[in-house]
């Protein structure tokens, strides 16, 4: 995570710069409290990593020998699926705010592709855009 702005840092600790998504949606507790369809997020997690990712690259052998620690991720991994995330719902259930349903898009920047802007946005009028609104 290179950038967050004070409501995603809000809607999760794992938005906080400096942090790494694919480790803490794998290995962090509260990332299955907080995703109610933790095993659906984590998969798709370990095969966007998998889509998109260097094998050649040092840190993403270390990050991928550190994650295959943890036995799921294990199980996720030798599946070899390939998908990268792009555009998806996501459900949270945030311990202040109650249950949240966004729409994730990931955006290429143009130039560095291998950097993207993920936004969530809740539809107009919806529970979850109130619910956002109370997060600050």
């Amino acid at each position: 995570m290179l950038a967050a702005n004070q409501q995603a840092r809000a809607l999760a600790p794992m938005y906080e710069p400096g942090s790494n998504l694919v480790r803490a949606v794998s290995l962090d507790p509260a990332s299955r409290r907080l995703f109610p369809d933790w095993a659906e997020v984590a998969a798709q997690t370990a095969a966007a990593l998998r889509a998109e990712a260097d094998p050649r690259d040092p840190r993403t052998v270390r990050l991928i020998a550190e994650l295959e620690t943890d036995e799921e991720f294990r199980r996720m991994w030798m599946r070899h699926e390939t998908r990268p995330a792009r555009d998806e719902l996501k459900r949270f259930a945030h311990p202040v705010v109650g249950n949240l349903a966004l729409r994730r898009q990931a955006l290429t920047v143009g130039g560095a592709e291998q950097q993207v802007i993920i936004v969530y946005q809740a539809p107009d009028g919806s529970p979850s855009e109130t619910a956002l609104t109370h997060l600050l």
